[in-house]
């Protein structure tokens, strides 16, 4: 089973960019698609984005449609989420997710990092 490490999160003004890095160890990372997924303090986790297995479909949220970047780099092992225009609703901790199949933020995910947190300040 794949093991995944978020890593990039910090606290950055509204307006501001963060790149967050989900890192695969224990099997290749070509081998899934991968998502990302939030969760704000008091609310339920919710889907941002997804990667098929090669990087060429992608998948988002509405409400991060043309701010947020999700790209990856089998060959470190890597999936990115690069997040632009970055404004206080977007304050959770993030978390990349695996799973066999396509883009989408259904399907099953089964292997969860330990999640970075993001915090927009206005």
């Amino acid at each position: 089973q794949v093991q995944l490490v978020e890593s990039g999160g910090g606290l950055v003004q509204a307006g501001g960019s963060l790149r967050l890095s989900c890192t695969a160890s224990g099997r290749a990372l070509s081998t899934y698609a991968i998502g990302w997924f939030r969760q704000a303090p008091g609310q339920e986790r919710e889907f941002v984005a997804s990667i098929n297995w090669s990087g060429g479909s992608t998948y988002y949220t509405d409400s991060v449609k043309g701010r947020f970047t999700i790209s990856r780099d089998n060959a470190k092992n890597t999936v990115y989420l690069q997040m632009n225009s970055l404004k206080p609703e977007d304050t959770a901790v993030y978390y990349c997710a695996s799973k066999f199949g396509g883009v989408g933020a259904g399907g099953d995910f089964g292997s969860w990092g330990q999640g970075t947190q993001v915090t927009v300040s206005s």
